[in-house]
């Protein structure tokens, strides 16, 4: 189980996101409205400004404070460090 910080101290499961996705677009709002109505909308941002939106499978949707490109590379860091581990194990064999 890997969790990934969306800001304030609060973690998210990574195998639970779906898509990380900006606030610009009229689609995003409408996401977030959707959520809210339905109380599947999460709020981690802390009364701050809301910079991403993060679906997840369970059809939840969390709003972050943090950039979605922040997000998306601590994603792509916490896919890479298994094969940082891996190879790691093999040096040392």
């Amino acid at each position: 189980m890997q969790l990934i910080n969306v800001g304030f101290g609060n973690t998210v499961m990574v195998d639970r996101i779906i898509a990380v996705i900006n606030t610009g677009s009229s689609p995003a709002r409408k996401l977030k409205e959707l959520a809210k109505e339905g109380n599947r909308l999460i709020d981690v941002t802390e009364g701050r400004r809301t910079r991403s939106i993060l679906v997840m499978d369970s059809n939840h949707v969390v709003l972050s404070s943090i950039q979605s490109d922040t997000i998306s590379q601590r994603l792509a860091s916490l896919q890479l460090a298994p094969h940082l581990n891996d190879s790691n194990e093999e040096n040392r064999s």
